[in-house]
């Protein structure tokens, strides 16, 4: 998330995670690691966007209120007129709940801008949210009040109307201010300000491998500077590195050790490292090295963020450094931004796919192809969270060039890495922003356990951070069939709890295991992601505890595969 180029920076992404979108702690999937079947597995959650929402109201003079941009409420008597009561309505369709959730939470999320002295109440309601300007219906019994409306998003539990999948209407009734209080509706145009249900739920049995159970998942909280342009290194035309020995490993007993054209390991998966360079000498060879020193092993994938300047590191890739790790077994992943990190100008999708930079296209082809091994390759990740670069069928047109263009320059070695967030909030769109089976190689996201970092008061297991996307890919047939990454990864420190951390990482490898199609992840190890204080800090290794942690779930046999990394 954020942009990155030497260090990745922080950008704010509105809700994607804020504490109300993300499933409350629950009990690990450990897959086979424990004997008994546990009651309950990890909870995950869900957030619902309403199919309508409307004003209920007999005042004429409003109009269509289910066209409008904000939802309104005030009570029976309402700025001097003595019957101008209105009621926000809101109709929710709940249909991805699975059929073993149990111990169900929903909270109902509608933001307002201003602060008022009034009493706001949630109801289950019988008006039909689709009406333009239905008349007000007796309100069914309270479930929750807001006593005194903030700015922002304020939350209702209406947990006792959503018992499994179904269509919930809920409305809002205020008392104590005779005056209009507005909340934005569906129709807003800032989809981050538009409401939410919010589902949180435990599952009551294990899942079957396929289906098994985060996301998104939150959001970086502070808007980002331009990362700055490194002093040019070496990066010209590079030699061919021998061939790696990350391709032909010894096979192992039943099936296992065996790595397939698209790198994908037949068992297992690869632990892999995002660590930022440190700008006093930009030797990105030891931002790798040093880490691997303090985890005590290689790792299997190597990912770098790079622009479209075609020069320096930066943007003529692979560099020097990447040619040395490739030759050293490593596995390298390119994320290639349509950006120049040095200037911070941006690229558009049209620009990328009117032809305007195939040459810079077709040089980085023509290097990819000399590596002689395979690579993973993405291009613009997270594109969700880039509404200056154009549309969504914008993105796919720009993906399917860059991809043609490699296939015509012979670079048959690049394997393409489809890379989302994963926010629940996005789901409408993932659809859309696929290019395609043809073009995308593995499927990838980002899940992040943020806890304090985003204000949430939520702390994720590793089975909650990484389940959400994983199962509404299940559920979607988006990339079916194909392996599946944590392009970027992580977890906060909390506060409260010194080992909090290293008991997370010691049970990541656990939470991989009952998520068998995720077969590369990537920690992503940089400070620049988050404002980094006592109570926030993403990085593996700013304490001895989390690091001990971290190293050991590197030593987990499930991501040792034999890459020649290792």
């Amino acid at each position: 998330m954020g942009r990155r180029g030497v260090h990745r920076l922080t950008r704010h992404h509105g809700p994607r995670r804020k504490a109300a979108l993300v499933g409350v702690a629950a009990a690990t999937v450990v897959g086979g690691l424990v004997a008994g079947v546990m009651p309950l597995l990890a909870a995950d959650d869900l957030s619902v966007r309403a199919v309508a929402d409307t004003t209920a109201t007999t005042v004429s003079q409003d109009g269509d209120n289910g066209a409008k941009t904000t939802l309104a409420t005030c009570p029976v008597r309402c700025d001097a007129n003595p019957r101008g009561m209105r009621e926000a309505v809101l109709q929710f369709a709940v249909t991805a709940l699975p059929a073993n959730a149990v111990n169900i939470r929903a909270t109902l999320r509608v933001h307002a801008w201003q602060e008022f002295d009034a009493t706001v109440t949630a109801h289950a309601s019988t008006v039909d949210a689709r009406l333009g300007r239905p008349a007000p219906a007796p309100v069914g019994a309270a479930l929750d009040s807001v006593a005194g409306v903030e700015p922002g998003f304020n939350e209702w539990d209406v947990s006792k109307l959503v018992t499994g999948n179904g269509t919930v209407t809920v409305s809002l009734a205020q008392a104590g201010l005779e005056t209009r209080v507005y909340w934005a509706s569906s129709e807003n145009r800032n989809p981050d300000l538009r409401p939410r249900l919010v589902l949180r739920y435990d599952v009551g049995s294990r899942p079957t491998p396929a289906p098994s159970s985060a996301a998104p998942w939150p959001s970086r909280t502070t808007v980002p500077t331009t990362p700055p342009a490194p002093p040019p290194s070496p990066s010209a035309s590079p030699s061919r590195p021998a061939p790696s020995p990350t391709l032909t490993p010894s096979p192992r007993p039943g099936g296992c050790g065996q790595v397939s054209s698209k790198l994908v390991p037949s068992c297992g998966a690869w632990w892999g490292m995002y660590s930022p360079t440190d700008p006093a000498t930009w030797d990105h060879g030891r931002a790798i090295t040093d880490v691997e020193a303090q985890v005590g092993r290689k790792f299997d994938i190597v990912h770098r963020y790079h622009d479209f300047s075609n020069t320096g590191s930066n943007g003529a890739f692979p560099d020097a450094y990447e040619q040395q790790q490739m030759r050293e077994g490593r596995l390298m992943f390119f994320a290639w931004e349509s950006r120049v990190f040095s200037s911070g100008a941006v690229l558009t999708w049209k620009d990328v796919y009117s032809g305007r930079h195939d040459a810079t296209i077709d040089a980085v082809a023509g290097r990819i192809r000399a590596t002689g091994v395979p690579v993973f390759m993405g291009f613009d990740h997270e594109p969700e969270d880039e509404p200056a670069k154009g549309s969504d069928a914008d993105f796919v047109r720009a993906w399917r060039h860059v991809h043609d263009r490699f296939a015509a320059a012979g670079a048959h070695n690049a394997v393409w890495v489809w890379t989302m967030m994963g926010w629940s909030g996005h789901y409408s769109r993932y659809p859309g922003l696929y290019p395609g089976d043809r073009y995308v190689d593995w499927v990838a996201w980002d899940p992040y356990n943020f806890h304090v970092c985003n204000g949430s008061t939520v702390w994720k297991t590793p089975a909650t951070t990484v389940g959400s996307f994983y199962r509404w890919l299940d559920q979607n047939g988006i990339g079916a069939g194909k392996p599946r990454m944590l392009a970027e990864f992580g977890t906060n420190v909390n506060s409260t709890d010194p080992d909090a951390k290293r008991r997370w990482f010691e049970e990541f490898p656990a939470a991989l295991k009952a998520h068998p199609k995720i077969k590369a992840t990537i920690y992503f190890n940089s400070a620049g992601m988050t404002t980094r204080t006592r109570t926030c800090d993403m990085t593996m290794n700013h304490d001895a505890s989390a690091l001990a942690g971290f190293a050991r779930a590197g030593r987990d046999g499930y991501l040792r595969q034999p890459t020649g990394a290792n």
